[in-house]
Formats: structure tokens, C-alpha cells, sequence
């Protein structure tokens, strides 16, 4: 119970602050209606419209509910109004980029730590890729693939690729260089192999930093995909959501796919979290 009061206590808070947001936002077309209809509204009046507009500036929480109720319990899966369906697409490239992009940076990060060339000449380089605007990026990601024939699931998964494979490389080569001198010159003094150095020691010793690279590049994964769904003026995916909803004034649309994406986030998150308490009590570091 010690833990989940202080957790209920936020999601509480949260949910006051955002019905009150939906009053103060949406009151001045509660009114304007009001004025043109002569009427005048009261307190209670004022909070039932505000809380039950059809294209409001905030939707109000039940609003944004519904709406997701609506569109996967009361859709099929296979339908294009289906949220579920919209997830999966954009699932579909977050795994993808997300496994192009661990793998990347992995062997990246391997390179780094024992090639000193690499460790001056690609690090920095590395770092100076995510100064550039991923919004400004990935229209240019899509079109160069496009001319080349490469279209539908792959440039998304290539900007999430992009976007995730960084804190892989970052955390990886930390952890790769984490094992002391000491234990190093122990390895030393055994007779072992560099392939040995790496599978016994810098390897496990690199794993917790792994997997904490693993949550922000699973996230960041997600991010890239809705991201290059953007640009394209996609069909389907939760980028797609969003950028109907835009376009239309579908503001509940949008909060539903946004909400939507947060859980599938939090969920991917937490799968890897899983893992890593498995890996790592397996490995006897926990």
C-alpha cells in the first residue's frame, strides 16, 4: 500500500489538473455558443459543455477514454479505425528500427573500445548525428530511400534506427570500459585471450549499462516511428492518428493516439525491464 498511494496520489493529481485545464480552455466557446443562443450559463452548464465538446482545444479525460474504447474494443482489428490496428503498424516499425539500431550500436560501441582510430575519428561523429533535427531529417531519410525503390516499413524503421541506436553505443562503450585495471591485469596474469577478455569480462561487466541503453533506445525506437510517419502523410500508423486528427481539428483523435503511444511505450519499456531483471539475476548481479 506504501507504494501505490504516492502513485495513485500523482495519477489523481494529474486528472484534477487536466478536467480543470478542459474547463479554462474550452469556456470560451462555451460562451461564445452561449451569446449567440442569448442564453445565459451557468456553473454547472459551463463545466457540462466544456466537458462534452466535439472538437474541444482539451478533451477531457472520459472524452479521450471513450474514444479509445471505441476504437479497439467496439473495432475489429483488422478495420482502419481501429487503434489496435494503427499500434501494430507503428509496432511493427519500432521493433524493427529498434533491433537495426541495438545491433548497430552494439558493434559499434565493440569497434570503439578496441580500435583507437575509431575511438577518435567515429565517437565524435557519432555524438554530432543527433544534433541534427530528426524532424528535419527523416522527410530526407524518406525520400532518398524512395528513389531507390526502398519504400513502406523500412525508411520508418531507419529512423528509428537512427534514433535509437545512440544511447546503445553510448552506454556500451561505458560499460565496455567499466572493469578495473585490476580486474584487467587479473585476466592478464590468467593467460587470457582478448576474446576471452571480452566474452568473461568487459561483456557481462557491460550488461546493466546495456539494458539501461536499451529503455531510453526502445523509447526513442517509438519516437522515430511515429516521427517517419509524419512527413509521409502515411495511411495507417499512430502518426497517421495524429496527423488526421490535425488536419480535421480531431483533437480527441490526436489525445487518443498519443495516449496510446505513451502505453505502448511505458509497455515496451517494461518488457525490457523484465528482461533485465531475469538476465541480470541469472548473472548473479542482483
Amino acid at each position: 500500500m506504501n507504494k501505490i498511494l504516492p502513485v495513485l496520489t500523482v495519477i489523481i493529481t494529474i486528472f484534477i489538473v487536466w478536467y480543470i485545464a478542459a474547463i479554462w480552455l474550452n469556456s470560451a466557446w462555451a460562451y461564445d455558443k452561449a451569446m449567440r443562443e442569448g442564453k445565459q450559463l451557468s456553473s454547472i452548464e459551463l463545466i457540462a459543455d466544456t466537458w462534452s465538446q466535439d472538437k474541444p482545444k482539451l478533451p477531457a479525460p472520459h472524452q479521450v477514454a471513450l474514444e479509445i474504447w471505441e476504437t479497439t474494443a467496439e473495432k475489429k482489428i483488422t478495420s482502419k479505425r481501429s487503434l489496435i490496428y494503427h499500434t501494430w503498424i507503428t509496432l511493427s516499425a519500432t521493433l524493427l528500427g529498434f533491433l537495426l539500431g541495438t545491433s548497430f550500436g552494439i558493434l559499434l560501441a565493440i569497434g570503439i573500445v578496441y580500435n583507437r582510430v575509431m575511438d577518435l575519428s567515429v565517437m565524435p561523429w557519432v555524438i554530432a548525428s543527433q544534433t541534427i533535427p530528426i524532424l528535419a531529417l527523416a522527410p530526407m531519410i524518406i525520400v532518398v530511400l524512395n528513389a531507390i525503390g526502398i519504400s513502406g516499413l523500412l525508411p520508418k524503421a531507419m529512423i528509428s534506427m537512427y534514433l535509437s541506436f545512440f544511447p546503445v553505443v553510448v552506454g556500451m562503450v561505458k560499460g565496455l570500459r567499466s572493469p578495473e585495471i585490476m580486474q584487467l591485469d587479473q585476466m592478464w596474469t590468467w593467460n587470457a585471450s582478448p576474446s576471452q577478455l571480452f566474452w568473461r569480462l568487459r561483456l557481462p561487466a557491460s550488461t546493466p549499462f546495456l539494458f539501461a541503453s536499451l529503455k531510453v533506445g526502445v523509447a526513442a525506437s517509438l519516437v522515430g516511428a511515429i516521427v517517419g510517419e509524419l512527413p509521409t502523410g502515411a495511411v495507417a500508423g499512430l502518426g497517421a492518428r495524429l496527423l488526421a486528427g490535425s488536419y480535421y481539428g480531431q483533437t480527441i483523435q490526436i489525445w487518443s493516439a498519443l495516449i496510446m503511444a505513451a502505453a505502448l511505450a511505458a509497455l515496451l519499456v517494461s518488457i525490457v525491464g523484465i528482461v533485465q531483471r531475469l538476465t541480470l539475476k541469472r548473472m548473479g548481479m542482483v
